[in-house]
C-alpha cells in the first residue's frame, strides 16, 4: 500500500503549512518546490543530493542516464537564463529527473519495482521539502511570536560559563579563514547528511529493499518536529538579542565582547523578520545524528562525522546563532528522536519506552528550568552548570546503553590452537 498513514500525515502537514503561509501572503513549501521546476532553484546542491538519494534504487546504467539527463536539462536552463540576462542557477534538471522517475514508476513499473522506485522518489522530494518546510516554519515563528525569551536563556547560560561569548571571541581571533570554513560546514549540513545516507543506502539497488532505519529518516523527523518547539520557546540568538544584527531591537550591543548582565529576565519584543529558531538547536540535533550514523561507516566517515559535529557546535556558538543552553537541549532532542525512529523501525519494546520517556522528561525539564529557574541557575553556576550537563549526560549514557542492548557486539570466536604436526 503506497499511501501509508505516515505518508498521509506528511502530506497533510505540508498542506497545512502551505495554507498557513498563504495566510501571511507568502508561498508555502509546496509552491516553493513547484516553482523550482521552471524558476531558478534556491539550493541546487540540495536538489542534486535528493537525486543522488533516488539513484540508490537504480542500476548503474540507469544512474548514468539519470545524471546525464539532469545535467543536460540544466545546461539548457543555463543557456536560456544567459540569453534572458538572468543570473546562473542550477538544480532544475535534478528535479525534472526525480519527477520523471515518479511518472515512470506509475506508467512502466508494477508491484515491488514500482514501490521501490516511488520510495526513492519520495525520499528525494522529502529531503528538499524538509528544507522548504523549515523556511516556512521560520516565517511563521517570526510572524506569530512578537516577543522572545532570549533574556531567560542568556541568564541560564551564566551557569554554563557563557559559551557563546567565549567561542565568539575565539572565532574572531582566527580571522576570515576559520569563519569561512565554519560557514561552509554550517550551511552544507543537509548535503553531508545526504552523503552519509547514500553510504547507508548503497546496497538498496542490489537487495531491492531499503534498510529498516537510516539517517535520512531521523534527519527529516527532526526538521518536521523541531520547529514546533520554536513556537513554544521563541528565541532569536545572542547575535540578534545582544549583538549588532538585532539593530534597535537588541537589548544592547554586547555580544561577544561584553557578557550579558545578570538581572530579572523578561520577554522582550522583537521584529517580525528574524526567525525564532534557537530552542532547541536543530543544527546541533542534526550534527549529533550525523555523528551517530557515521559510527558504523569507514574510518574516513567516522572522522568526517566527528569533524562535522565539532565544527557545527563551534559555528552555532561562534557566530552567535545559539546559546549553550540551546545546544544542551539539541543533543537531548536528537537522541530522543533518533531512538524513537529506530524503535518504530525495529518494533517498540520496554527498553525503547524507558529511554524515550527519559529523554522526553529531561528535555521538558530543561525547557521549564530555562524559563522559570533561569535566575536561580545563574546564581549558583558551580552547582547548576554541572547539573545541566549531567542531565544531558544521563540521556547520552542511556542512549549508549540502549543501543548496546539493541545491537549487541558479536561474540568473539576463539581461534583453534594449532595442532603439532605428526612426527
Amino acid at each position: 500500500m503506497l499511501w501509508t498513514a505516515a505518508g498521509v500525515a506528511v502530506v497533510g502537514f505540508l498542506v497545512a503549512l502551505e495554507i498557513a503561509a498563504r495566510g501571511y501572503g507568502v508561498p508555502g513549501p509546496i509552491t516553493n518546490q513547484a516553482r523550482e521546476i521552471v524558476f531558478a532553484p534556491r539550493s541546487g546542491p540540495l536538489l542534486y543530493a535528493g537525486l543522488a538519494l533516488l539513484m540508490v534504487v537504480l542500476t548503474w546504467r540507469q544512474r548514468l542516464v539519470a545524471a546525464c539527463t539532469a545535467l543536460g536539462i540544466d545546461v539548457v536552463f543555463l543557456l536560456v537564463r544567459w540569453a534572458a540576462g538572468a543570473g546562473p542557477a542550477f538544480g532544475n534538471g535534478a528535479l525534472w529527473v526525480v519527477l520523471g522517475c515518479a511518472v515512470l514508476a506509475f506508467t512502466r513499473r508494477t508491484g515491488q519495482e514500482r514501490a521501490l522506485l516511488l520510495k526513492g522518489v519520495g525520499l528525494a522530494l522529502l529531503l528538499v521539502a524538509g528544507h522548504k518546510t523549515g523556511d516556512t516554519w521560520l516565517l511563521i515563528t517570526s510572524k506569530t511570536r512578537p516577543s522572545v525569551l532570549d533574556q531567560y536563556v542568556a541568564t541560564t547560560d551564566h551557569a554554563l560559563g557563557n559559551p557563546s561569548w567565549l567561542v565568539g571571541r575565539a572565532l574572531e581571533a582566527t580571522g576570515p579563514v576559520g569563519s569561512h570554513l565554519l560557514h561552509l560546514v554550517y550551511g552544507q549540513l543537509p548535503l553531508a547528511a545526504a552523503l552519509v545516507g547514500l553510504y547507508q543506502l548503497r546496497n538498496v539497488a542490489a537487495e531491492r529493499r531499503f534498510p529498516s532505519h537510516h539517517l535520512v529518516r531521523t534527519f527529516l523527523a527532526i526538521g518536521l518536529i523541531g520547529p514546533a518547539i520554536y513556537m513554544i520557546f521563541p528565541v532569536v540568538g545572542p547575535v540578534f538579542a545582544y549583538g549588532p544584527d538585532g539593530g534597535h531591537w537588541a537589548t544592547a550591543d554586547l555580544w561577544p565582547d561584553t557578557l550579558a548582565p545578570l538581572g530579572t529576565p523578561h520577554a522582550m519584543p522583537f521584529d517580525e523578520i528574524t526567525p525564532r529558531n534557537c530552542m532547541p538547536s536543530l543544527h546541533t540535533a542534526w550534527a549529533t545524528t550525523l555523528f551517530i550514523h557515521s559510527r558504523k561507516g569507514s574510518r574516513a566517515m567516522r572522522w568526517a562525522g566527528t569533524f562535522w559535529l565539532v565544527a557545527t557546535l563551534t559555528a552555532t556558538l561562534g557566530f552567535g546563532y545559539h546559546y549553550g543552553a540551546d545546544l544542551v537541549a539539541g543533543v537531548v532532542f536528537a537522541l530522543t528522536v533518533e531512538a524513537t525512529m529506530r524503535s518504530l523501525a525495529r518494533g517498540w519494546d520496554r527498553s525503547a519506552t524507558r529511554f524515550v520517556a527519559h529523554g522526553t522528561v529531561v528535555f521538558a525539564a530543561l525547557l521549564v528550568a530555562y524559563r522559570y529557574l533561569a535566575t536561580e541557575l545563574a546564581g549558583q553556576p558551580w552547582l547548576f552548570g554541572p547539573l545541566l550537563l549531567l542531565a544531558m549526560g544521563s540521556v547520552i549514557l542511556g542512549y549508549v546503553r540502549t543501543m548496546r542492548l539493541w545491537d549487541p557486539e558479536p561474540a568473539l570466536v576463539p581461534r583453534p590452537e594449532p595442532q603439532p604436526e605428526p612426527v
